[in-house]
């Protein structure tokens, strides 16, 4: 089968759709299908040229919308190159884009929300939510509603997502996601990280991995680990990850505050060996995020055999749960703050056994392979004009 990705940008900062993008599109390449991706992204960009995949770079893109004039044009005069286009993301110029050029063509599309309908969004910035509400019924609604289907990554998010907007009458399916686990030595692994960080030689690694945003709830680990941790001087909190809206500032303004601005590494961008080591180095990994629809650096963890401390709106929690792989607690300090304590509290043999069952539960749930296959599914099934696999045909709410 021959693909097309669209998505805003290839650059890794913009967290885990680009990562799934890559790591799928990969997947289905060694199965011998054509995956490329169509970005807005200027043709120049270093993101563009370390893509694995092939990008057709249409940007730069203007304001935060990333609108491009040439994409639908471009996409118009490509679309029968490709038996269906996967759209990634909904509130920028690529996903409304596609719909212009496809919605009346003979290509079909489906559309990853990504999170992106969390009604989190709707009670955290509700003056936000009424300017996407202004621009939902034309801009938003329309490519979601004339989609082959919709895609979400597990059945949490699905049921979020009818929460955040009443104009909602979609094609609906839920398919496997995942990631690709480690490959290489990992004590090759950890020697690249602590080559970087030489100073966490011996210590007890909590680490935070994911943007520096204020949904990921990387306020939460700094404070819960200055309550629950900071006093032995055994552990330090290691932060890794990309800084894209500059909240860096006010996590070390946090920190100071505190009295643990020394107790904490700020890893920025790992990559390669030196990003599975910090893993591969972490006695557990702190996700108190507010809200993930999935939650790439919690696959990643448990494919380097690391338990998972995270919240009930990591939309995978249950998962994590039901296999023994991890703590689950509330998106909150005291959340944060309990999970902590209840990890320096277990008994050594009951950390041992949540580690043991990291990667099996990884390897079961979330290994790439058996989510590019799910994928393939739904794609074979909206190119055949067949029935969805993994939901029902049609969802319709009124909720507001």
């Amino acid at each position: 089968m021959r693909i097309l990705h669209t998505i805003n940008s290839v650059n890794p900062s913009g967290g885990g759709p680009i990562e799934g993008v890559k790591q799928l599109g990969l997947a289905n390449r060694a199965a011998g299908h054509t995956i490329e991706i169509a970005s807005m992204d200027a043709p120049n960009d270093a993101a563009v040229k370390c893509c694995p995949l092939p990008v057709y770079p249409l940007g730069p893109g203007c304001t935060k919308y990333a609108y491009v004039g040439r994409f639908v044009p471009w996409l118009r005069e490509n679309a029968g190159r490709y038996d269906i286009v996967v759209v990634n993301g909904i509130w920028q110029y690529q996903c409304f884009g596609t719909w212009r050029a496809l919605h009346k063509s003979s290509t079909p599309y489906v559309v990853f929300t990504h999170g992106m309908l969390d009604p989190w969004f709707k009670r955290t910035y509700p003056l936000k939510h009424l300017k996407k509400w202004m621009y939902w019924p034309w801009g938003g609604y329309r490519p979601l509603r004339d989609a082959g289907a919709v895609v979400f990554t597990c059945e949490e998010e699905r049921t979020l997502a009818r929460h955040s907007f009443w104009l909602y009458k979609v094609r609906e399916a839920v398919v496997g996601y995942g990631t690709a686990g480690p490959t290489g030595d990992p004590a090759v692994q950890k020697a690249a990280f602590l080559q970087l960080f030489p100073e966490l030689q011996g210590k007890r690694l909590c680490t935070y991995l994911g943007r520096l945003h204020p949904r990921k709830g990387c306020d939460l680990a700094v404070q819960a680990y200055g309550k629950a941790l900071a006093e032995n001087p055994d552990w330090q909190l290691v932060v890794v990850g990309p800084d894209p809206v500059g909240w860096k500032a006010v996590l070390t303004g946090m920190a100071e505050g505190l009295g643990i601005a020394d107790r904490i590494t700020w890893a920025g961008v790992l990559s390669g060996d030196a990003k599975w080591g910090s893993l591969h180095s972490s006695e557990m990994l702190l996700l108190p995020s507010r809200g993930e629809n999935f939650g790439i650096a919690v696959a990643e963890a448990l494919a380097c055999g690391v338990p998972v401390l995270i919240s009930d709106k990591v939309n995978i929690w249950r998962e994590v749960q039901e296999d023994g792989a991890g703590l689950v607690d509330t998106d909150d300090l005291s959340g944060a703050c309990r999970m902590l304590a209840q990890w320096v509290g277990m008994p050594v043999g009951e950390r041992g056994l949540m580690a043991a069952n990291a990667r099996p539960c990884f390897l079961r749930r979330f290994e790439i392979h058996a989510a590019a296959q799910s994928l393939m599914k739904l794609l074979t099934a909206v190119v055949g004009g067949r029935a969805l696999p993994s939901g029902r045909e049609e969802c319709s709410t009124a909720n507001s």
